[in-house]
């Protein structure tokens, strides 16, 4: 068990104060955020649940995210991560939906989609959801997903405030 994060507990006092329940869809992270927000006593009554949506199979499979984003954007673009949280905040009873999918290192990056390439979705009921793209320094695996959380979390509260 680790410390309570302040910005996880900020984020859920947040949803607190709005009634809403957080759900996540994690790919680069493998449910880290999740992780983060339930490490938190008395967490449950803010958090419905986190999809951890590592290769596209699951993507498509848990969250609908459609094989033709995937074919044409892949899966590291901004389509897949509106796609990812639209999908979470369907296929639960969350109120906000936070989406995280990018290229953690050390392998896998391109010239065009480097290591420490992540784009954000996130998806609040009644609300458009939108999308942003970070671009952190290849310092490792854990620090790219280190960021990759803190990062969502203050997006979340972006969308809450």
């Amino acid at each position: 068990m680790s410390e309570i994060d302040p910005l996880a507990d900020r984020f859920l006092k947040a949803c607190e104060a709005r009634k809403i329940l957080a759900a996540t869809a994690e790919s680069c992270t493998g449910g880290l955020i999740i992780a983060r927000l339930t490490d938190i006593p008395g967490s449950s009554s803010m958090v419905d649940r986190g999809f951890v949506t590592y290769s596209n199979d699951a993507k498509m499979e848990m969250l609908g995210v459609r094989k033709s984003t995937l074919d044409a954007h892949g899966a590291v673009s901004q389509e897949t991560a509106l796609e990812m949280a639209a999908g979470a905040l369907k296929n639960s009873r969350a109120g906000i939906a936070l989406a995280v999918t990018g290229i953690a290192g050390p392998d896998g990056g391109s010239a065009e989609k480097p290591v420490g390439l992540v784009w954000f979705g996130v998806a609040v009921t009644g609300q458009p959801a939108f999308a942003e793209k970070g671009l952190f320094e290849n310092k490792g695996r854990d620090f790219v997903r280190r960021e990759t959380v803190k990062t969502a979390l203050e997006l979340g509260l972006k969308a809450l405030a």
